[in-house]
């Protein structure tokens, strides 16, 4: 006889491990216990530390916390945050050379024609006005400024995009008085055991080593690169990444803001190429975060350690941290009643600043096909395979970074250059270097825009434009390029100085 199928809402959902992912999904999934059955508990130990690599984030992030109620000055007071209108890279295509890959749109299409290929149609006329120059986020950045968006579409103003950056210990911790305000319930206390139904394989309960014991329906695996449910309970394979993204190692360390040759407070991420990874450069309200993502088959610890500290521009706040990993993503990030988050699912780099964005689509994607107590099987099939589309689609972009390199300069850069690429991206390559067109799939993260900076960036130049923007008068199109470009220096010039933004805005207390 056939066992019957338990359903009805999910009464309590276990998050596994806080950080910036339990915390994210505790503030997300308290809004179910607004139909008075689900309750949402969180265990976390203080003994186990957060690797908190990823301080820096992309546009999405506003959706994710509009959607909580969240007051972005307070917010961003709180996490000593600052704005962030793009990542510049450094000497990613040829050493002592730099591009902005900007958030938001390049100038605007016309009669179907993307802008971008009337860029190109204008550079092939002999008439090379810089990309950036078309983008409202990069003009801004590049003078230093910032302002919101205004909502005036025929503004400038509204072309802006932005992220920011803040402290991954203060926005797990603002997220955790945001979560508890909200009736989820935090244990602390380490995980000793997880028990499995008999019947079903499910997860049961966790087993706290005080002999607390934890059950649940729905378990959320947010332990990070320990992924004690998902791996070490259920068993879900690792899909190991490293030989299109080689880098496996990084060592960070915090600065002082405003040392000397420190200048302005920038409004951007930088990425610095080294001889075998890169440096990133995250300006923070209350310090400067830095950090050197290598690969340890090219370079020592030691001399990884040298680097980074040889290359800041603060007085160091703190000790080396090393950090290793391996770039790949779970087989299967959702297993029986157990859907694993942020680390425990994968690791991408923080090239593009994608490792909150990869907790925020995992979370958005479970309250979308959020199962009930029979766990139905497409639900759970459907988000492995929405997640796992996203997740390849970051990872080729990521790619081509590296493989795009012009440097030649070093064994790590030479073997980035020649390595095989994922079949994916190798026809969006071919695409972009006939005649610079690009198509988005399935929901894809980076837009025409994104791929366009740092191909264009990377020094990936079409062969010609799209015979379509040869359909548009020239002078008119040149008069409009001109009149949009001034419109956007005009704009930037009036915004106030990030900082100073900051400081009438959403000013953090002293640390």
């Amino acid at each position: 006889m056939t066992a019957q199928v338990e359903r009805g809402p999910l009464r309590r959902v276990v998050i596994a491990g806080g950080g910036t992912a339990g915390w994210m999904a505790a503030a997300a999934l308290s809004r179910l216990s607004g139909n008075g059955v689900t309750q949402i508990v969180l265990v976390e130990s203080e003994e186990i530390g957060t690797v908190g690599v990823g301080e820096a984030t992309i546009p999405p992030i506003k959706t994710f916390n509009a959607m909580l109620g969240i007051d972005e000055d307070e917010f961003v007071a709180a996490t000593q945050g600052t704005f962030k209108l793009g990542i510049e890279f450094a000497g990613w295509g040829r050493e002592g050379e730099a591009y902005l890959h900007p958030f938001g749109a390049y100038g605007a299409d016309i009669s179907g024609v993307k802008f971008h290929q009337i860029w190109l149609k204008l550079r092939a006329a002999g008439i090379p006005l810089p990309l950036d120059d078309f983008n409202m986020s990069a003009t801004a950045a590049r003078m230093g400024k910032f302002d919101r968006p205004g909502a005036d579409p025929r503004s400038a103003l509204s072309q802006l995009d932005y992220a920011y950056h803040f402290d991954a210990g203060l926005y797990a911790g603002f997220l955790r008085t945001y979560a508890e305000a909200r009736g989820v319930v935090r244990h602390e206390g380490r995980i000793a055991h997880v028990r499995l139904d008999g019947e079903s394989g499910h997860i049961a309960a966790l087993h706290l080593d005080d002999d607390r014991v934890i059950e649940g329906d729905l378990f959320i695996d947010c332990t990070g690169f320990r992924a004690l449910l998902i791996e070490g309970a259920l068993g879900s394979a690792y899909e190991d990444w490293s030989h299109w993204l080689p880098c496996d190692r990084a060592v960070a360390v915090p600065c002082a803001r405003g040392g000397p040759g420190a200048g302005p407070l920038l409004p951007y991420t930088r990425s610095t190429a080294r001889s075998a990874g890169w440096q990133w450069r995250i300006p923070l309200q209350h310090r400067t975060g830095n950090g050197l993502v290598y690969s340890s088959r090219h370079m020592s610890e030691d001399d990884a350690t040298a680097t980074l500290l040889g290359n800041v521009d603060g007085e160091i706040t703190g000790d080396p941290r090393p950090l290793r990993f391996v770039t790949g993503m779970r087989a299967r990030p959702w297993v029986k009643n157990c859907v694993a988050l942020g680390l425990a699912s994968g690791f991408m780099e923080p090239l593009e600043s994608t490792s909150i964005h990869l907790v925020q689509i995992g979370i958005s994607k479970l309250l979308a096909l959020l199962p009930d107590r029979s766990f139905p099987a497409h639900e759970r099939d459907e988000y492995n395979r929405l997640t796992a589309i996203q997740w390849a689609q970051i990872r080729d972009f990521v790619i081509l970074h590296y493989h795009a390199n012009a440097r030649g300069d070093s064994t790590f850069w030479r073997e980035c250059a020649t390595m095989p690429i994922p079949e994916t991206l190798e026809r969006k390559l071919a695409l972009f270097r006939s005649t610079g067109r690009l198509f988005r799939y399935d929901d894809e993260l980076f837009t025409d825009a994104n791929w366009t900076a740092v191909m264009l960036g990377q020094g990936v130049m079409p062969q010609q434009h799209d015979p379509l923007a040869d359909t548009l008068d020239q002078p008119q199109v040149r008069d409009m390029a001109l009149r949009m470009t001034d419109a956007f220096r005009r704009t930037a010039r009036a915004m106030p100085a990030h900082a100073d933004f900051i400081a009438q805005h959403c000013a953090g207390r002293p640390i």
